[in-house]
Parts: C-alpha cells; sequence; structure tokens
C-alpha cells in the first residue's frame, strides 16, 4: 500500500478492501465449518479485527499492497468427517474474497467499459492506480485488493490459508510437510519468506508476480 501514498484515494481504497477481506475471509470460513459440521455444534466466535489480523500480514499488506489474516493452523480444523470438508474450511476464505473481488471488477466493467482492464494486472491495482475519476479508483482498488488477498492465501506455505488445502488434500502429509510446518509455521519463516518477497525488488516486488501470474485472466475476461 505504501506504493499507493501517491494515490490518496486509491491508498486508502486498498486498506478499506485489506481490512474487509479479512472480515470476508474470517467469516467464511466459519460459516463453511458449521455447514459441513466441524464446529463440533458449538456457536461460531465472534468476528474481531484485534483476533482476526495478523500483525505479519498487516505489515505484508503495507509493504506489497496486500497481506493475510490470523494463521489458522491445520490442527485446528478437523478432518474426522473427512479431508474434503475440512479442505473447503480453508478454501472458503480466499473463494468468498476472490468471488467479492471479481463482483466489484465486474460493476466496473459493466459501468465505465473494460479498456482499462486489458492492460491492468493485479499487482498494479494494489500500488494505487491512477488516471480516471475517484469512482473508477475506489473501484478498481477495491476490486484488486479483494482479489489480491484471496489469490495470496491460495499460495501453498504457511501462514497462507493455501497450506490447508494443501495439507487435508493429502492422505497422509509425510516428513517434509512436517518440516514445513516446523520452519514456515512455528519458527514463522514462511512470514520471513513472504515479507521479503513483498519487499525485493524495490521496482516490483516478486510477491506482485505471484500474484499477477495467478489473477490476470481474472481481469482479462472483464476487458
Amino acid at each position: 500500500m505504501l506504493f499507493a501514498l501517491g494515490e490518496p484515494v486509491a491508498f486508502v481504497a486498498l486498506v478499506v478492501a485489506f481490512l474487509l477481506a479479512i472480515a470476508l475471509r474470517s467469516l467464511a470460513m466459519r460459516f463453511t465449518a458449521r455447514v459441513v459440521g466441524l464446529n463440533d455444534g458449538r456457536p461460531a466466535p465472534r468476528f474481531s479485527f484485534r483476533q482476526d489480523l495478523d500483525p505479519f500480514g498487516a505489515v505484508c499488506a503495507l509493504i506489497g499492497g496486500t497481506g493475510w489474516g490470523r494463521q489458522i493452523t491445520v490442527d485446528e480444523v478437523p478432518r474426522y468427517r473427512g479431508r474434503g470438508r475440512a479442505a473447503a474450511v480453508f478454501a472458503a476464505g480466499p473463494v468468498a474474497c476472490i468471488l467479492a473481488g471479481l463482483l466489484v471488477i465486474a460493476g466496473y466493467a459493466l459501468v465505465y467499459g473494460g479498456t482499462a482492464l486489458s492492460w491492468l494486472t493485479p499487482g498494479e491495482l494494489l500500488r494505487g492506480v491512477s488516471g480516471g475519476g475517484y469512482d473508477q479508483q475506489i473501484l478498481l482498488s477495491l476490486g484488486g485488493g479483494l482479489l489480491g488477498f484471496g489469490l495470496l492465501a491460495l499460495i501453498p506455505i504457511p501462514p497462507l490459508d493455501g497450506f490447508g488445502i494443501l495439507w487435508h488434500a493429502l492422505r497422509r502429509p509425510g516428513p517434509s510437510m512436517a518440516w514445513m510446518r516446523l520452519w514456515f509455521e512455528d519458527k514463522n519463516v514462511g512470514a520471513l519468506i513472504l515479507l521479503i518477497c513483498a519487499f525485493f525488488p524495490l521496482g516490483y516486488p516478486l510477491l506482485l508476480w505471484a500474484i499477477d501470474f495467478l489473477g490476470v485472466l481474472f481481469l482479462r475476461i472483464w476487458a
């Protein structure tokens, strides 16, 4: 988001998109856990930014444009009712954010046309889009922020939700997955790698390249 400081309207919209994505992810995961019967009949805990924000994820958002919420470990989502149900809980948050982002971008394309979407990338939206009116900047930044959050969450390394999807997709996670949990999750190496990728190189961080690779087609379909 710091790259967007030159465009104050886009910057504020990206901050709102990140906070909205945190809330949407949390609510989607809790709702899915209840639907598939993995909350043991207990009422879902109430959403709280204090609990669902991740400090490292917030720093990553400030540096690279998007980040992640509180890590949900694979131990928090039991697989006794099937690996598919557990994986669905982890997938619910990213998918909800991606769909919300696409909905906003589709609204932009319907109102203003898709010319800009034929050359913009998700990473460029996360760096603060310029040009057009304030309403266009707000829609593109909101859509890009939600989309970028969801796409980043699908990368299969802790502390991202994609690791939970991968873990439960495996019938028997082996020693390599346990090693990954030890270093990337318990020792926060995963968060460190993501922060480095969000910062380096300064011209266009590696994290944005990864998000562009995963999400550029989501913009082109509305062009």
